[in-house]
């Protein structure tokens, strides 16, 4: 009986060095990929790992949602097509009015030698690049060179060009401003690095604010850093409306009633007073960026 005892110690043992080795069959592949730390940031957000491999070719396959009060949108729904009288670039709206929404998200792809357009009268726009770089042009013929995670807020009615001579890729917010007495909004270019961090009471991510928490800015745009384990401690439940694009990482947001795995590269639609939570997974940083609008009257 010792001896069957012993045999199966053994086996017990040599199991759990095989599961701890890095070719056992109960290991897991790394997360973080050798080849990807050398990778540009963001590369995941417009490089994401769709599905599962034995899913990426499924026919009629996707994890995009669409419901009454929030959407989940993932990089295989998208579809592009040319923005309006922007030259040689192409674009995919995520969030629209359509929605119920009052502002635009869209990715604009800027090929070689490409501009934008302007605006509508009264919108206001931000972009924030999250691959390449592009260059801004305004009335005083200033330029400004945009790299990977600098962003530029265009006043409403204001002139300015983004040029493109190799690639990039950009995520546009643009909504109708709302005056409120005479407060007037101003040229900010920046990054998100050179942005401080702000409290957060009661909370353990990481946030920074792209634009002035002034009265005249009627919406702001948040960098919000999970490390893996943490999340939103507050449930929340308000009257704000978002558009989300996870930067980095993977996690679980729930949305109503509803869990979803998320990852890089996916956008979020929130209507007002969806049940909202986020929680990062994984062995790497989540960080989103976050369109919520303010300093306004909801009536």
């Amino acid at each position: 009986m010792r001896s069957l005892h012993l045999i199966v110690f053994i086996i017990i043992i040599s199991l759990v060095k095989a599961s701890k080795s890095d070719d056992g069959f109960c290991s897991a592949p790394s997360i973080v990929e050798s080849d990807e730390k050398t990778k540009p940031i963001y590369w995941k957000a417009t490089h994401p790992t769709l599905s599962p491999s034995h899913l990426q070719d499924l026919p009629g396959f996707t994890r995009s949602v669409y419901k009454r009060d929030h959407a989940l949108i993932t990089p295989e729904s998208h579809v592009y097509s040319p923005i309006p009288d922007w030259t040689n670039t192409l674009g995919a709206y995520l969030i629209t009015p359509a929605t119920g929404s009052h502002f635009v998200m869209y990715l604009a792809k800027m090929k070689e030698m490409s501009s934008s357009s302007l605006p509508p009268q009264d919108i206001e726009r931000l972009v924030f690049v999250v691959e390449g770089a592009v260059t801004l042009t305004n009335t005083s013929s200033s330029t400004k060179k945009l790299a990977v995670d600098s962003y530029a807020y265009l006043p409403p009615n204001f002139y300015h060009s983004l040029e493109c001579v190799d690639s990039a890729t950009l995520v546009v917010f643009e909504r109708r401003y709302e005056h409120l007495g005479s407060h007037t909004t101003e040229l900010i270019v920046g990054s998100t690095d050179n942005q401080p961090l702000l409290e957060t009471p009661g909370e353990v991510f990481e946030l920074r604010k792209l634009l002035p928490t002034s009265l005249a800015y009627d919406f702001n745009i948040h960098i919000m850093d999970f490390q893996p384990g943490e999340f939103l401690n507050v449930k929340e439940v308000h009257y704000n409306q978002h558009g989300l694009l996870l930067l980095e990482g993977q996690g679980i947001y729930r949305l109503g009633d509803n869990w979803y795995p998320v990852q890089a590269g996916d956008v979020i639609w929130m209507a007002p007073f969806v049940p909202q939570w986020y929680a990062a997974l994984g062995k790497t940083r989540s960080r989103y960026l976050l369109y919520k609008d303010v300093n306004r009257n909801p009536l």
